[in-house]
């Protein structure tokens, strides 16, 4: 598909521009390479995606709309460094004191005015260097190595097979959600202090995501939860999961131990398992260069959190490679793997503008005009389980 008229008929478009101006349509080939995904996700699994449509679905559901550099979900921010541009998320509620840390001021519960004015100091390099130790989801625009998922190797039917998800959000959940569908058994496992923060958003699309899985809730900081979540692993044929080496380290799982004994494992992070930075599908799509360009070249988002459901699709393709192996699916470098190959100029053209077409918008594409579709939802096949419904009876199983 080309990639104009993937982003027409992605639904991203809508989602990206200024909030008064037109829609505009984002560089590079992202919502073309998500249909090549579920071409492929189809060819095996018998399973049907709109795999543009993805990109955008969430808004389907949360009325998210364009915001320009604000999010559409509000919580990250395109803001000028002394050098550029940086996307900075402020998302989760230790966010604030952190972002106090990171410019060495108190916020308040507003910390956006403090860390606009320091960054307008700061270059984006230095903002990297002390975001990564704090764990703060930002960093500058740039464009980082790619990777590309391989999309013409051997693949395996899932039906049947042994799902265990220990991720959260949107990336990883679409991921096992996929597989669902595809026939595989998915036993969702969360923490008594980490549930998915997923479950605070919209229900409807949690449903979307996790209905007919089995959720298991085990706590690490015990001998028989660490034991459990060890018998999990060994029965799985495939592992999801979201959380950097270490964390997994604490609660007794190594992924090469598990792939050596046959499970495929994907592992899903923002900038590879051997980066400490961290990331949310907003800041990691901007920072590696998916933004579109407003009519004087500055960025604005593109999108709602477009890394993470275009990872998810990826890991869902990976998952049906028929040899365990360890799959570091790192969002930033796919991200950047559909972007052209040139640097971005010093002063970049505004990306295309939609024009309004009775009550719709149309966009000039490579094949002409074409209409703009909206965010579109599919309907959940029922309601996910409550957070550990299924524990005992998972436990007595295994």
């Amino acid at each position: 598909m080309e990639p104009g008229a993937a982003w027409a008929r992605s639904g991203i478009v809508p989602l990206t521009g200024r909030p008064g101006g037109p829609p505009r349509m984002p560089p590079g080939r992202a919502a073309a390479l998500a249909a090549e995904l579920a071409d492929r996700f189809a060819a095996v699994t018998g399973v049907a995606i709109d795999g543009p449509a993805l990109l955008s679905e969430r808004a389907a559901f949360t009325d998210h709309r364009r915001r320009g550099r604000i999010s559409a979900g509000g919580s990250c921010r395109l803001l000028p460094t002394a050098d550029g541009w940086a996307a900075v998320s402020c998302a989760r509620p230790d966010d604030p004191s952190l972002l106090g840390a990171l410019i060495g001021a108190e916020t308040g519960a507003d910390p956006w005015p403090a860390v606009t004015a320091w960054l307008a100091r700061h270059t984006g390099a230095e903002l990297a260097e002390r975001a990564e130790p704090l764990g703060i989801a930002a960093g500058p625009i740039a464009r980082p190595a790619a990777w590309s998922p391989d999309l013409a190797t051997a693949a395996r039917p899932v039906r049947d097979l042994l799902v265990v998800d220990f991720s959260a959000l949107w990336a990883g959940p679409l991921c096992a959600h996929l597989l669902g569908l595809a026939g595989a058994r998915v036993i969702k496992v969360e923490t008594p202090d980490r549930p998915d923060g997923a479950r605070r958003g919209d229900p409807a699309f949690y449903d979307l995501l996790h209905a007919g899985h089995r959720s298991v809730v085990l706590d690490p900081g015990t001998a028989d939860g660490r034991a459990a979540l060890r018998a999990l692993v060994d029965a799985a044929d495939i592992v999801i999961e979201a959380s950097r080496p270490h964390a997994l380290a604490r609660w007794g799982l190594d992924a090469r131990e598990a792939v050596a004994a046959g499970t495929a494992w994907i592992s899903i992070t923002a900038h590879g398992r051997s980066s400490q930075r961290v990331g949310f599908g907003d800041d990691i799509a901007a920072s590696c260069g998916l933004v579109a360009r407003d009519g004087d070249g500055s960025p604005l988002f593109a999108g709602d959190a477009i890394a993470d459901p275009l990872t998810g699709l990826a890991a869902a393709v990976l998952a049906l490679r028929p040899e365990p192996r360890l799959h570091d699916l790192a969002m930033g470098p796919l991200i950047a793997a559909t972007l052209p190959d040139h640097s971005p100029a010093p002063s970049p053209a505004p990306s295309p503008a939609a024009f309004q077409d009775g009550d719709g918008w149309m966009i000039e594409t490579e094949q002409g005009a074409l209409p703009v579709a909206v965010p579109r939802r599919r309907s959940p096949a029922g309601r996910a389980p409550r957070s550990g419904e299924h524990t005992a009876a998972v436990l007595k199983e295994l």
